[in-house]
């Protein structure tokens, strides 16, 4: 994931929404004042090159959005700029966002040039301005953009939330004499396990609530 720029709301798609339930006896989480999507753009999601949890991810990220939006708090979606001849370059159709912006005061498209969606972008200052103290990040490559993000909002103070069924990579392939080929879904366990005890990671995204950020 690579390259440059800013921002512009594409148009995307829209899914089912399939929400996990509730677990039981679990207290009930602080909400958060922000959602940040990382990455779920086309060429993640659909076709040959989506995740192997493509479909689940949709889901959960399509009711972390409709929740967010419905309870006031700030949305975020991160769109990567890959190189050229990436499958994410820009303007080309694996680049685009796959799920509809709604235009308004409380949600942008903010594009990133790095893994890391406070590297060169507008990021930090929006959440800022917003007054946001606690995020829950989800989307694509659990081990690589969604990790990068997640652990610069923590060094920057905000509590993050990454609920571990909204976040997704690709399988490992196997390294001959090094090792076997790693599934997708112990790469994004060991991902978001690396983030350490400050981070929720283990809850799921049906348990994430919202609310407006304090100076909304």
């Amino acid at each position: 994931m690579s390259q440059h720029a800013e921002t512009a709301p594409p148009a995307g798609n829209t899914s089912t929404v399939v929400t996990a339930p509730p677990a039981v006896g679990v207290p009930a989480l602080p909400p958060v004042d922000a959602l940040i999507v990382v990455d779920v753009q086309s060429a993640f999601v659909t076709g040959e090159g989506a995740v192997p949890a493509a479909a689940r991810l949709v889901d959960r990220t399509t009711d972390l959005l409709a929740r967010a939006r419905r309870d006031g708090a700030l949305v975020v979606h991160l769109q990567n700029d890959g190189p050229p001849g990436a499958e994410d370059e820009p303007h080309t159709p694996g680049w685009e966002l796959h799920h509809a912006v709604e235009s308004g005061p409380r949600e942008f498209v903010i594009r990133k040039p790095q893994d890391d969606g406070f590297a060169e972008t507008r990021l930090g200052g929006v959440l800022t301005g917003a007054g946001v103290r606690a995020v829950a990040v989800c989307g694509v490559m659990s081990e690589m953009c969604v990790q990068a993000t997640a652990r610069t909002a923590l060094a920057r103070g905000y509590r993050v939330v990454v609920p571990h069924d909204a976040h997704a990579t690709q399988d490992v392939p196997a390294a001959p004499g090094i090792s076997e080929a790693v599934p997708a879904a112990t790469v994004s366990r060991v991902a978001a396990y690396a983030l350490g005890s400050d981070a929720e990671v283990t809850v799921r995204a049906s348990e994430v609530t919202f609310t407006a950020p304090a100076r909304d």
